[in-house]
């Protein structure tokens, strides 16, 4: 396992272009299998997560052609669906939770898709009823063998189009039925669809390749299903969660950090929610410029005087993937917040190890942290520590990167998984930070 070595402490310096999106690349790369054209994707991130689906298209029998940095071009006209049933898929399919993805578009296309347990971030249960649910409203039967965690759907027609009413306004169960339905027949209505700017770009780049989807951006999505999709062209955004985090490491360390081309439109309420914890965030262009914080940050109370609560919530709320960030970059504030993690039920728990570098959070329950911050009276103390997710770990990056002294972080392959060459960048603004 790898490791990182940071000396904190020290206030960057520079010009940063954020990745592609990890969340829309999991997604957008799947369409590749609806349709027998060459389907060409730019932006995308080179990171753990999104290399292993590349791999595994490719062991599925996708032509893969790599046209430069972050610019592939797919063809999926010789699929071998056998594959499937293997054992090395098992292997290889258990190991990412984006591989779920490609479920809907092989039941669509060839009439079985099949998948271990996927695995992913260790944040308590993470259900994957909405997208069997929907495959099954679309016709399909449905398995599961219990000795091996491996779930599949088959049908021997063509899917016919329902109306569906999703149980949770899952992201990546929305886009799997989305997937499965562009190719079924008659009409689909998906109501309590997500509408997260990476879906709405899904379905931007599936109606650019033939199919007739309308409500795009809403949560009520409509599917006339069509016989056949043909290849596109797609670019994928910048990453939103990358993004948050970059604003906050600028924060936290009191730096002066300009982030280029943010796609300004699809950020949300994610520049309003740092502003809420003090944070100066100036528009230019397409970019953000965040000044250095030699003053520390005042978090703005709620109106009535109350302590600040920020929580997530779908799409258009604030995204669970930045929580850690804000709960982290709240323990320098000025003044006090309530962290709810309503969306996954074990995101908090690393919170352990910023107490034991010094930061006052009391933990309410696995969904509430209640955070008072120092407002730079207390430098946070270097400590080691391990990665247990992607978030959680960026997020001690960032403490690490403000603390006092040296600090080490081990499992950093969960970072490597969503950020992309981090140590690097870093470096770049002039942090003191080694790859071990």
């Amino acid at each position: 396992m790898g490791t990182f070595k940071i000396e904190g402490g020290i206030s960057l310096k520079g010009d940063v272009q954020p990745q592609g999106a990890k969340n829309e690349a999991l997604q957008v790369l799947c369409p590749a299998l609806l349709t027998s054209e060459k389907v060409r994707i730019t932006n995308i991130p080179d990171i753990i997560d999104v290399n292993k689906l590349i791999v595994l298209l490719g062991n599925l029998g996708v032509k893969i052609q790599k046209n430069g940095v972050g610019d592939y071009t797919f063809q999926a006209d010789e699929v071998n669906i056998d594959y499937l049933k293997t054992e090395a898929f098992k292997k290889e399919g258990g190991s990412l939770r984006g591989s779920i993805m490609i479920v809907g578009p092989l039941l669509a296309r060839f009439g079985c898709g099949y998948i271990p347990k996927p695995g992913g971030d260790k944040i308590g249960r993470r259900r994957l009823d909405t997208h069997f649910e929907g495959f099954i409203n679309l016709g399909a039967k449905f398995r599961y063998e219990r000795e091996d965690h491996f779930y599949g759907v088959e049908t021997k027609t063509r899917l016919k189009g329902a109306h569906m009413l999703l149980d949770e306004a899952s992201v990546t169960g929305t886009a799997n039925i989305v997937m499965a339905a562009v190719l079924a027949e008659g009409t689909t209505t998906i109501y309590n669809a997500a509408c997260e700017p990476y879906l709405q770009q899904l379905c931007k780049m599936l109606n650019s390749m033939g199919a007739k989807i309308t409500g795009v951006g809403s949560n009520l999505l409509t599917i006339e299903g069509v016989e056949k999709l043909g290849g596109c062209e797609h670019r994928i955004l910048p990453d939103m969660i990358e993004i948050g985090s970059w604003i906050g490491l600028a924060a936290m360390t009191r730096s002066e950090i300009t982030i280029k081309n943010v796609s300004w439109e699809n950020l949300g309420v994610i520049p309003s929610v740092f502003r809420k914890l003090g944070i100066t965030l100036e528009k230019k262009g397409d970019d953000i410029y965040i000044p250095a914080h030699t003053k520390g940050y005042t978090v703005k109370t709620d109106i009535d005087g109350s302590i600040l609560t920020i929580a997530d919530a779908p799409w258009p709320g604030f995204t669970p993937d930045l929580l850690s960030i804000v709960l982290v970059v709240a323990t320098q504030a000025n003044g006090d917040v309530l962290i709810h993690q309503k969306m996954f039920e074990s995101r908090l728990f690393f919170v352990d190890k910023l107490i034991d570098m010094g930061a006052k959070i009391m933990l309410c329950d696995p969904h509430r942290a209640v955070v008072m911050g120092h407002n730079f009276q207390s430098q946070l103390k270097a400590t080691t520590m391990s990665s247990p997710d992607i978030r959680a770990g960026i997020s001690l990056l960032i403490a690490a990167l403000s603390a006092k002294g040296t600090s080490t972080i081990q499992n950093i392959e969960q970072i490597d998984r969503g950020y992309e060459r981090i140590d690097e960048r870093l470096r770049a603004l002039g942090a003191n930070i080694v790859r071990v």
